[in-house]
């Protein structure tokens, strides 16, 4: 260093740019030192196993078959055609759905291993079914092994929170046309305590009985009467509203009680049963929620089985364990113990009473809405304890760094439009070390008890790094 270059590093103002421990930047801050803190962490988070890895992934013959096949996997998901079409009741969606069988959100756990909340619904969703006279009985039922437990999506389907779907109950059905595919999901029950967040009292049953009873059949005669409701551009106008589809679904809800009330009153019989499921609807912020998971479904079923691709094809959690599935893994799931959100508190509750993260709705995650699409929806970031308004972007922002591509035809308006980011890459997942941003509800630890706040969460890296191991195995990679 020469003196002129000493005498300005002495003489004027510093300009600092910290890489690495913020603790370094922070105590410049208290110093009142300006300083730009770079948020960097080492590939695959300095594990030289993945590391490894991903750098023998990214050689030669290898690489651009793996390009090729996520460049299909991506076409798969934009030229998606979803469409809401049926309600029905769930023995006719999947004619597997047998007496005493209950899925359930999140890759396949025990009950010996399920949380607070599962538990509890699986005990009211029994007592609805008519298996059980009472929520001990049922408990008694399930810890001895009488009901048989499966993952939703085993069977086509997705579920909110606890995601209970059982013979009875109808499901809303989702048809992807462009490959032929359907989907389906339970219709949401509302806000409050309902059975999703493991609700299960006498107030809870009723309503899924009158959903069962009155609801649900007149949704489905509703919405067969129109020929089904094309779902892509209903989306693309909720994310212009400030919608991103998870923790904010009010102008896409309002969008489809739009469409569906004319119907709704035109095979009505019952102008008092028309009145309430018009009320229920037009009360509920969170209706569209379980339409957007069946779409979500459907856009990502196509997308399974690429050979060499490496995108995720499903995330979900059970209240114990996160999961993934890849695509050239195909079903596999890749688990890891799931986190506890972060996030704000309804009054009189704490993360004390919270449960770790539950349900299938991550799905709409995979799809590049929820966390993904953060940025159409700054009211959000402070509803989920995220931050103020103006940092819902940069949400977004770091999702574009772990997805192939962006879809251009949900794009967001304060951003410049910019595609919502679509299609994780396992391999960029671990290299870059940033995982999935998840908008989700808090639920209380306890069974019965119900919502206690809303949040985010991260996927947990682990998942990603056995998925990356066996996808390495899959295309020839030791």
């Amino acid at each position: 260093m020469n003196l002129n270059h000493l005498s300005k590093l002495l003489t004027e103002p510093l300009h600092v740019v910290n890489i690495g421990l913020k603790e370094f930047a922070d105590n410049l801050q208290s110093q009142e030192v300006p300083v730009v803190q770079v948020d960097w962490l080492p590939p695959a988070g300095g594990n030289p196993e993945t590391a490894s890895l991903l750098a023998r992934l990214e050689q030669g013959q290898i690489k651009e078959k793996i390009d090729r096949a996520n460049k299909e996997a991506l076409g798969r998901m934009l030229s998606a055609d979803p469409v809401l079409v049926d309600v029905v009741p769930a023995h006719e969606a999947i004619p597997e759905l047998k007496d005493r069988m209950i899925l359930h959100a999140g890759p396949p756990v025990a009950w010996e291993r399920m949380c607070g909340p599962m538990k509890g619904a699986i005990a009211g969703i029994a007592v609805f079914e008519g298996w059980a006279e009472n929520l001990a009985v049922a408990e008694r039922m399930a810890a001895a092994g009488e009901f048989a437990f499966h993952p939703n999506h085993h069977f086509g389907a997705v579920g909110p929170m606890t995601g209970m779907t059982t013979r009875n109950q109808p499901v809303l059905v989702v048809e992807n046309r462009k490959f032929g595919n359907r989907t389906f999901c339970t219709i949401n029950e509302g806000l409050g305590k309902v059975m999703r967040f493991g609700g299960n009292d006498e107030e809870v049953l009723n309503r899924l009985r009158w959903i069962r009873d009155e609801f649900g059949p007149a949704l489905g005669l509703a919405i067969r009467s129109t020929k089904g409701i094309p779902l892509k551009n209903l989306v693309a106008r909720g994310l212009s509203m400030g919608d991103e589809m998870h923790q904010r679904n009010v102008g896409c809800s309002g969008l489809i009680l739009r469409q569906l009330a004319p119907a709704l009153a035109r095979t009505a019989d019952d102008l008092n049963a028309l009145e309430r499921s018009l009320a229920f609807m037009g009360g509920n912020d969170q209706f569209f929620l379980n339409i957007a998971m069946a779409l979500g479904k459907a856009i990502m079923d196509p997308v399974a089985g690429i050979a060499y691709s490496s995108v995720v094809t499903a995330m979900c959690r059970n209240g114990t364990d996160f999961g993934i599935r890849v695509s050239a893994t195909g079903d596999a799931w890749f688990t890891a113990p799931v986190e506890m959100p972060n996030g704000l508190y309804f009054p009189g509750f704490s993360e004390k009473d919270a449960n770790p993260d539950m349900g299938d709705s991550a799905i709409v995650e995979t799809i590049g809405l929820g966390g993904f699409a953060m940025g159409a929806a700054p009211a959000v970031a402070g509803f989920v304890g995220a931050g103020v308004a103006s940092d819902a972007a940069n949400f977004t922002r770091a999702m574009t760094e772990i997805t192939v591509g962006e879809n251009p035809e949900w794009t967001i308006p304060a951003m410049d439009y910019l595609g919502v980011p679509t299609g994780i890459d396992i391999r960029l997942v671990l290299e870059t070390g940033l995982a999935p941003t998840i908008n989700t509800g808090i639920a209380h630890k306890e069974p019965g008890v119900g919502q206690v706040g809303a949040g985010v969460v991260r996927a947990p890296q682990a998942c990603f790094e056995k998925g990356l191991v066996a996808f390495a195995g899959m295309v020839g990679v030791a």
